[in-house]
């Protein structure tokens, strides 16, 4: 596993006692309970747990993507929970980035394109975004392949232009919601070790959901959550 002196002393994320139920009355149902949890920043760190236990509630809460019923989420430094949409959606596109099992890429846009959208809408110059996705699909293994779309690429090669955007503006927090789930098991290995590296070499924070023993395995961190709250055996270190 990767040393637990690799990670920074100060929190990338925060989440106090939050809890996410949706509906009302005796049809109510209680997403995520009470969870308390902090990621460490420049940690990677699995969130595991079955299908149904809260995990991607959890990160779209963490992300901005949707807001907790009560408790509390900082995200480097800043209260989450007490932004705006317009807040979040700025967080969003200027500190955290999000990585799907179901890849997200635009169908009729090439690697190139799809990486280099999210640089489009900051209003970075051609030149200066041309230069940032060329490093970006050299960093995940694809720098032959920008003129692909995605129906040309296999879903290893998806995700990692999947990636690929999601580090272009440079996050400080990456969220990954199973990113191997799509993938068979080796190709699972090469995107798991991929995420690690990239982690590394940008400086930043991911925490990843999954239900994968490899994955768990090399995080710097696990958190399991079960039926919406943390299990017993809640957080694991890498000494375990």
């Amino acid at each position: 596993m990767t040393e637990p002196s690799t990670v920074e002393a100060t929190p990338m994320v925060v989440v106090d006692h939050v809890t996410r139920r949706y509906g009302s009355g005796s049809s109510a149902v209680t997403a995520v309970d009470d969870v308390s949890v902090v990621v460490p920043a420049g940690a990677v760190v699995a969130l595991a747990g079955r299908s149904g236990s809260g995990k991607t509630t959890l990160l779209n809460c963490i992300g901005g993507l949707d807001r907790p019923t009560s408790g509390t989420i900082l995200v480097d430094g800043a209260d989450v929970t007490r932004m705006s949409e317009r807040q979040r959606t700025a967080m969003r596109r200027e500190r955290v980035s999000f990585v799907f099992q179901t890849f997200g890429l635009v169908p009729m846009l090439t690697a190139i394109e799809n990486v280099g959208l999210p640089l489009r809408l900051t209003g970075m110059r051609p030149a200066e975004r041309e230069a940032r996705v060329a490093e970006l699909l050299d960093m995940v293994g694809l720098a032959g392949h920008g003129l692909q779309r995605p129906a040309e690429l296999s879903g290893g090669q998806q995700q990692r232009v999947a990636i690929a955007r999601a580090l272009a503006g440079q996050p400080r927090l990456l969220i990954a919601d199973e990113p191997t789930g799509q993938l068979d098991a080796d190709t699972g290995t090469q995107i798991l070790t991929l995420l690690k590296d990239v982690v590394s070499a940008q400086g930043m924070t991911a925490l990843i959901s999954t239900h994968d023993p490899s994955l768990m395995e090399a995080a710097d961190l696990t958190i399991r959550l079960a039926d919406g709250r943390l299990a017993n055996d809640a957080v694991i270190s890498p000494t375990g």
